[in-house]
């Protein structure tokens, strides 16, 4: 399948879905295809993005991009771990406000790097600071919050294209 995917595509409609789902104020939650899992979706043209994750303070998820709407064929996954640190669970506003920032950064995610945030970005007494390496087609990241210069969440990710026999 990788011969037949146009990866400036695919890395322009990451960027849209993204967008258009977590770090989006009018998301829509869907119906769970996995029970205690919360699931956004996106579609535009034949490409279908699906957001599964459980969780608040730790919230371990994967993204999948299909060919073929919702029941196409898998050609895009990445999978995400991290959260709030372990001294921050329990704090559910300054949680949310760091979610919130959070949100801000994933609205700035460009083509070149279509999985998180941009390298870096400030606002406030937050700062977000983004790692990656690869592209689109197999990556491995690492993303952290800091309030006023101490890290209070992290996150790990990886992923690629999906590759069938």
């Amino acid at each position: 399948m990788s011969g037949e995917i146009n990866f400036k595509e695919l890395a322009e409609f990451l960027v849209k879905a993204k967008i258009s789902t977590y770090a989006s104020v009018n998301r829509m939650k869907l119906e769970a295809e996995r029970p205690g899992f919360d699931e956004l979706e996106f579609q535009e043209g034949d490409y279908y993005y699906r957001d599964s994750y459980a969780g608040f303070f730790q919230a371990p998820g994967m993204e999948v991009v299909r060919v073929g709407g919702k029941d196409g064929e898998p050609i895009w996954a990445m999978a995400y771990s991290g959260g709030m640190l372990e001294k921050y669970h329990g704090g559910i506003e300054f949680a949310k406000q760091t979610f919130n920032f959070l949100k801000e950064c994933l609205k700035r995610i460009s083509a070149e790097i279509p999985f998180r945030g941009p390298e870096s970005y400030k606002e406030g007494d937050f700062e977000y600071v983004n790692q990656v390496e690869g592209d689109v087609r197999r990556f491995i990241g690492f993303e952290k919050i800091l309030y006023k210069g101490e890290e209070v969440f992290s996150q790990d990710y990886c992923g690629g294209i999906v590759l069938d026999k």
